[in-house]
């Protein structure tokens, strides 16, 4: 007996398949429950998780390069109005990066409530959440820290046939973590740090108050960016993987028109001789003729 979800051979002496844990006899998918297509949202996902990541690289390290640059320009002209410049750099990044942001996030959690509602058809799956916490998860608060990750474990174990969490949900979610947390404290500290910089800086110690400041900013950006990029890799992947898995399995499950293997002999046609029979006779070609009716008075078209 072969198993239904991967086609490997299946011993009768397990309940189950030891490739992707389907029970026995039980098809890839469970008829008459519902199952939902994560190929293009998944697509449209990791895309917008990518170019977040990017977008976040930008607008948390070029303000503090460009501020270094013109404080030091600032200094050497005596030329105030240069430091502004960061400032505005700043904004201007800020905005895409937000857009990406929320379009990443909406997306994440769809596809994720999609990839959720799949395993719920998958014979062998243990959904050990409800569907809803896919949204919820994300939403509420301190329950944000921790149900995203047990959605995401168990849709991982489900979809890609394994026993433990894989790997690489720990190092999305880690760095997840580091990067939200991290983001926030380095938000803080820059914001405390700004606020003791002389607001018109007349020497050199005020121009160099400011290339301070913009050098550690640097610095401490550096730690929730390499964060975000580690986070956003493992999600995409993770999502890949994921998506490619379960539209394999809910494609094994629908049903296709049979096709003739190689060698076999094609099926009769209408009409044709068949070998070893007398042709058939062919008929005199009829027509039909409706009957004439009497005429009626005043000619053939009855009045």
């Amino acid at each position: 007996m072969g198993c239904q979800t991967c086609g490997d051979a299946a011993s009768p002496e397990h309940h189950e398949c030891q490739r992707c844990y389907t029970p026995l006899g039980q098809p890839a998918v469970t008829p008459g429950l519902p199952t939902y297509s994560v190929r293009g949202i998944g697509l449209a996902a990791r895309i917008a998780v990518g170019a977040t990541a990017v977008l976040y690289l930008v607008a948390a390290l070029a303000p503090q390069l460009a501020g270094l640059v013109l404080a030091r320009q600032a200094r050497d002209d005596g030329d105030t109005d240069l430091l502004v410049g960061a400032a505005v750099v700043e904004a201007l990044l800020a905005l895409p990066m937000l857009a990406a942001y929320l379009t990443a996030a909406v997306l994440v959690i769809i596809w994720t409530w999609r990839a959720r509602k799949n395993i719920e058809a998958f014979p062998g799956a243990l959904p050990s959440l409800a569907a809803g916490w896919a949204i919820a998860g994300w939403l509420v608060p301190f329950a944000n820290f921790v149900m995203p990750a047990r959605v995401m474990a168990n849709v991982a174990r489900a979809s890609l046939w394994r026993r433990f969490t894989p790997d690489l949900v720990y190092v999305w979610w880690a760095a997840w973590l580091v990067f939200i947390v991290g983001e926030r404290l380095v938000s803080r500290l820059g914001g405390q740090a700004y606020d003791k910089l002389p607001e018109i800086p007349f020497t050199d110690a005020g121009y160099q108050a400011y290339i301070d400041y913009y050098r550690d900013s640097l610095l401490r950006n550096a730690v929730p960016a390499v964060a975000c990029v580690v986070a956003a890799v493992a999600l995409i992947v993770l999502v890949r993987r994921i998506s490619t898995m379960q539209e394999a399995r809910i494609a094994r499950a629908m049903p296709a028109w049979p096709v003739a293997a190689p060698g076999w002999p094609a099926p009769p046609v209408l009409g044709a001789p068949v070998p070893g029979e007398p042709a058939p006779t062919a008929l005199p070609p009829t027509t039909t003729v409706s009957p004439q009716g009497a005429p009626a008075a005043g000619g053939t078209i009855g009045a």
